[in-house]
């Protein structure tokens, strides 16, 4: 596994994400490239956004927090996107208790959003970080990631992940939304 952002300094995490309307495919091909997914793993995610911040604004620039949950660990993270909300600075941490957390984010003046839950299984290719998601309320997604520069540009960057997912020849297609804005669109009926 790739690590993290936050232990390398001047580096952006930049992503691709794709609706797949069936997993089966999209798993043999992954197979064929040799990808070795992990064990499903359930994420549950509460995400935050600045209490000025709305949806339908720019989030360009703007930092946004997240609260997971895994295996009984709790992970604090916090991106900021830079060429759009697929490029973003992450920094995160661990931390022991959620419930603190969450207050110390609202008193830093973030406010509940979405809460995500999903299963997730992940592998790497080639410095590629891949993520096979089952997201509840928006269905089955493929996430790329790599850890680039942050002086290289996040689009070109997205380009070429873009061009390794039409490699693999399995009908899907790709959303430049987070899981946050996808769900709360279900939701709403929007």
């Amino acid at each position: 596994m790739q690590e993290s952002p936050s232990t390398l300094a001047g580096v952006q995490e930049i992503e691709v994400k794709y609706r797949v309307a069936r997993l089966e495919p999209l798993l043999d091909a992954l197979a064929l490239r040799g990808v070795v997914l992990s064990d499903p793993i359930t994420q549950d995610d509460q995400a935050y956004a600045p209490a000025h911040w709305d949806y339908g604004q720019s989030k360009v620039g703007v930092p946004f927090a997240r609260l997971r949950t895994e295996a009984g660990r709790h992970l604090f993270t916090v991106k900021v996107p830079v060429d759009n909300e697929m490029a973003c600075r992450e920094h995160e941490s661990l931390v022991a208790d959620r419930d603190q957390m969450h207050q110390a984010l609202l008193a830093m003046g973030f406010r509940p959003t979405i809460r995500i839950v999903k299963t997730r299984r992940t592998g790497v290719l080639d410095g590629l970080s891949l993520c096979v998601d089952d997201v509840q309320h928006a269905g089955g997604f493929l996430e790329v990631e790599q850890l680039v520069p942050i002086t290289e540009s996040g689009l070109a960057t997205q380009r070429r992940l873009d061009e390794f997912v039409m490699s693999l020849g399995v009908p899907v297609q790709r959303t430049t939304d987070t899981y946050d804005s996808l769900i709360r669109a279900q939701l709403l009926g929007v």
